[in-house]
């Protein structure tokens, strides 16, 4: 097919470059503007406008695309079979949608209806599921609510974080897209619609989303922590300063402290959770600090039993 392909980051690479290992003829990749990133604010290019430049294919940023006429009419003159959409970061308009024969397909990372939104692999993994998978969609106006065509599962490991998970997803994926066009191109593939009694949202992540309730069980907090990477992470306060958590390790708790309590254990840190939990703090990151062991925090910090952690 003759496809143009929207996507911006790591995520969308290798669906970019299966399709291109495919024989699949892509005249435009469409990708995020640069943006300043760092403490040095130089522009960065997305993961997927690397890949179109390493591949020598046309890119195109654009800012808007809504009521963008040039763009409108870049991809009228090509006049691609199918728009391919993974991880673009724009709502695709009407106009965009009605384009192409076979549409606009997006490759999304749960098993839809679920986890409809922004961030379906950390929502995913953060609400502690053990099986999600990915879908091959076909976009319509709603958030995430088109009609599906293929769908994968792939189990989450117990220490599987959104990076680690992602990364695996990405692949399956690729191959899951690959599939959905053969299809397609064959005519045996008919989209299905989805059951919005079953949908459920996973929203675009907030700073707010990171702080610890160590009220809840800790499972639940190692979860979110998985889940919340690379941000926002998750992180309490210690002394009125923010104490980043950034590994830790679930433990049960049979004894008599309250929740955001401290249990110092010579070299080792726990921080008392609700269920009869404790989660075991391995690495920390003080505000304006590296990162260190629970250890090298201990000796710095001087936490004590029954301190407590807020949020």
């Amino acid at each position: 097919m003759k496809l143009v392909f929207c996507g911006t980051p790591q995520f969308a690479v290798p669906t970019l470059e299966a399709l291109l290992a495919s024989g699949h003829e892509i005249p435009l990749v469409v990708t995020q503007p640069d943006r300043p990133q760092g403490r040095g604010l130089e522009l960065a290019t997305s993961p997927v406008k690397h890949t179109a430049q390493r591949h020598s294919l046309p890119v195109e940023q654009p800012e808007k695309i809504k009521n963008n006429a040039d763009f409108r009419a870049l991809l009228e003159k090509i006049q691609p079979d199918a728009i391919i959409v993974v991880g673009y970061g724009r709502i695709v308009p009407s106009w965009m949608l009605a384009l192409p024969k076979h549409g606009n397909i997006n490759l999304h990372g749960s098993l839809l209806p679920k986890y409809r939104g922004a961030a379906p692999i950390q929502w995913a993994i953060a609400e502690g599921e053990k099986v999600s998978g990915v879908t091959s969609m076909l976009l319509n106006e709603g958030l995430d609510t088109g009609d599906i065509f293929l769908q994968r599962e792939l189990a989450i490991a117990p220490d599987d974080t959104a990076i680690s998970y992602g990364q695996r997803l990405s692949a399956v994926g690729a191959d899951l897209m690959v599939e959905t066009l053969r299809k397609l191109e064959s005519g045996s593939l008919k989209p299905q619609p989805q059951d919005p009694s079953r949908a459920s949202i996973a929203p675009i992540l907030k700073k707010e989303d990171a702080e610890a309730d160590f009220r809840t069980p800790a499972q639940r907090l190692y979860n979110r922590l998985r889940g919340f990477q690379p941000w926002p992470g998750c992180f309490a306060t210690f002394k009125g300063k923010k104490l980043a958590i950034t590994s830790a390790r679930v433990h049960s708790y049979s004894g008599t402290q309250s929740a955001s309590e401290l249990l110092v254990d010579r070299d080792q840190l726990f921080v008392i959770c609700g269920d009869g939990s404790a989660l075991q703090l391995l690495e920390l990151q003080p505000e304006g600090k590296r990162r260190m062991t629970a250890a090298d925090f201990i000796r710095g910090y001087r936490p004590q039993t029954g301190d407590k952690l807020g949020a």
